[in-house]
Formats: structure tokens, C-alpha cells, sequence
């Protein structure tokens, strides 16, 4: 009797390791986009039937935000009599400029991860990983509708970032207290943004990358130089693109740091920096003509109110200026 229960027990042992073990907790998904008007996209999915005895997720794929209608074919057996293969084509009318894909494809199983490639014809074009904190990837066509989606993203971005940025906004108006032609502070402007796109595009490409904790107090001193520089001007010569010039490489390497966290497309990296770098420009010229206006209609009212004008506010830019400084050295927790 003893030894018939061991050999039951090993029996079991053997007719329940299969079913339950799950040594690969992949799939494998492959997307391959047909060129042409009309087009296609075929996606083969790769998955184990460890997997496929559970509860099947979601495969979501989009062209230029518009969700597409898949039909599926299999399961087909592979040479792995673990894995079955899944064919999807999906129709396009046309050349897609971006392609989403949401793949939460096992959700009982957060270790899951998915394989992505994705082709253009027969050239595979990118390649990454989806899982439980990455459920979705945004893919730009390399065409003329990839080149535009692309900027449809990013100039927008740009503007954005701008325009909610505190600290760079507080720089831009503190070289404008001084006042000037609309001409001369598009100028220093344009310095700013020539400059913060040089270091922008090398940490981005991970060329010169220093670290937050220096790069946001340094720009936090940037805002406190101008504030001084403004007292002490006394009628000397305009140095502010200058200045806009110097800093701005420090506040480029601010922006990498917002722009990383935007998942940049690989292929279209610049084209994306660029589209990024032109909607900071459009925003800062954006606060050049409105924030200059407001100043020059306040001048406009007294003369004598002017000097006054750019003593407050210089004082209110070195005050914003130390305090982030102190902040972000001190309480680098609270940088926002």
C-alpha cells in the first residue's frame, strides 16, 4: 500500500504540473502595417494556453485615433504545443499617421507581459514591451502623415509646458520689466529658445544629462540674477538677450526633464523635438506680446510710474526666485 500511494502521488504530481505551471508569462504580438491607400494592418498574437484557459483582456489597436474593428482567425497550433497563434487584420482607408495599441490582454495576471514589433511592410520599425504600468503604445508612421501627427502632439506640448511653468514664465517676465520694441524682446526670446534647445536635444538624446538637483536650483538662481540685473541696469546696453542667451541652457536641461516623461517616439525624435522647441517659442512669444502690452499700457498712464514698475516687480522676481532656490536645496521634495 505504501508504495501505490507513492506512486499515486507522483502520478498527480505529474498530471497537475502541466496545467498549472506557467514558466513563460509572455505573449507575443506582431503588427505589420501595408503601405498603400487602402491599407491594412495584420497582427499575430502569440500567447500560452496557461494564459488562454483564463479570462481574455482587451487588444485594442487605433489609427490616428480612431479605433479599428479586427477579425480574428484561429487558434492555430505552433510547433510549441504550449503556445496557440492568433491572426487580426484590420482594414485602413488610408495612410495612418499614428497607431495605438492597448493590450491588456491577461489582467489576472499582473507579472504578464507583451512582446510588441511592429513593421512597416517587411522592415521591422520598433520595438517594446506592454504590461500592467505600460498597457498602451503610441507608434508614428515614418511618412509625411507620421511627420504631422508627430507635430500635432508635440507643438501643443510645448505651448503647454510653457505656459505652466512657473519659474521659466517668471524668467521670461522678468527680462521683460526693462520694456523695449516688440522686436528687440522677440530677440531675447528667440535667445532663450535657441539656447534651451541645444541642451534639451543633448540630454534628451542622453548626451549631457546633469541631474535635477542641480539643473532646478540653477534655474531658481537664473530668476534671482535677472530680478538683481534689473535693479542695477542704468541705462547701459541691453544685455538681456545675452542673458536669455546664457541661462536658457540651464532651462533646457529642465525641459528634458518633462519631456522624457512623454514616452518619445524613437523614430521620430526629431521631429519631435523640434515640434516641442517650436511650441515653446510660440508660447513664449504668446507671453512676450501680452505681458509687454500690459506693461506698455501701464507706462503709458505715467511716466513716473514706470521705474516704480520694475522696481516692484524685479523685487517680486528675486523674492519667487529665492524661495524656489531654497526649496529645491533644502525641501527637494516640494520642487513642483
Amino acid at each position: 500500500m505504501k508504495w501505490l500511494w507513492c506512486g499515486l502521488a507522483i502520478a498527480s504530481l505529474a498530471v497537475a504540473s502541466p496545467a498549472s505551471a506557467h514558466p513563460v508569462p509572455f505573449s507575443y504580438l506582431d503588427i505589420r502595417i501595408t503601405p498603400g491607400a487602402p491599407g491594412g494592418i495584420d497582427a499575430t498574437l502569440v500567447a500560452h494556453v496557461a494564459d488562454l484557459a483564463h479570462e481574455i483582456g482587451t487588444l485594442e489597436i487605433a489609427a490616428d485615433g480612431r479605433a479599428l474593428q479586427g477579425a480574428w482567425s484561429g487558434p492555430e497550433t505552433m510547433a510549441d504545443p504550449q503556445s496557440r497563434r492568433f491572426q487580426i487584420h484590420y482594414r485602413l482607408d488610408g495612410a495612418p499617421g499614428t497607431i495605438t495599441v492597448s493590450a491588456p490582454l491577461f489582467p489576472y495576471d499582473p507579472s504578464h507581459q507583451t512582446f510588441l514589433n511592429i513593421y512597416e511592410g517587411a522592415t521591422l520599425r520598433s520595438q517594446s514591451i506592454l504590461g500592467r504600468g505600460r498597457p498602451q503604445f503610441e507608434y508614428f508612421a515614418g511618412s509625411r502623415q507620421g511627420i504631422a501627427a508627430v507635430m500635432r502632439k508635440f507643438v501643443p506640448a510645448g505651448i503647454h509646458h510653457i505656459l505652466i511653468g512657473p519659474d521659466h514664465l517668471l524668467f521670461l517676465i522678468g527680462l521683460l520689466l526693462l520694456g523695449g520694441s516688440m522686436r528687440r524682446l522677440a530677440g531675447v526670446v528667440t535667445a532663450f529658445t535657441v539656447a534651451h534647445s541645444v541642451t534639451l536635444s543633448l540630454a534628451v538624446l542622453n548626451i549631457v544629462s546633469p541631474p535635477a538637483r542641480i539643473i532646478e536650483p540653477a534655474i531658481a538662481l537664473s530668476i534671482v540674477y535677472v530680478g538683481v540685473d534689473n535693479l542695477m541696469v542704468r541705462g547701459g546696453r541691453d544685455v538681456r538677450a545675452w542673458i536669455a542667451l546664457s541661462f536658457g541652457f540651464i532651462h533646457g536641461f529642465g525641459f528634458a526633464n518633462v519631456l522624457r516623461e512623454m514616452d518619445l517616439p524613437a523614430r521620430a525624435l526629431g521631429w519631435s523635438l523640434f515640434s516641442f522647441n517650436a511650441g515653446v517659442e510660440i508660447g513664449q512669444l504668446l507671453v512676450v506680446v501680452s505681458v509687454a502690452s500690459l506693461l506698455a499700457a501701464v507706462r503709458s498712464r505715467s511716466q513716473a510710474f514706470g521705474p516704480r514698475l520694475v522696481f516692484a516687480g524685479s523685487l517680486a522676481v528675486i523674492a519667487a526666485g529665492a524661495f524656489w532656490f531654497v526649496q529645491r536645496v533644502f525641501f527637494p521634495g516640494g520642487i513642483s
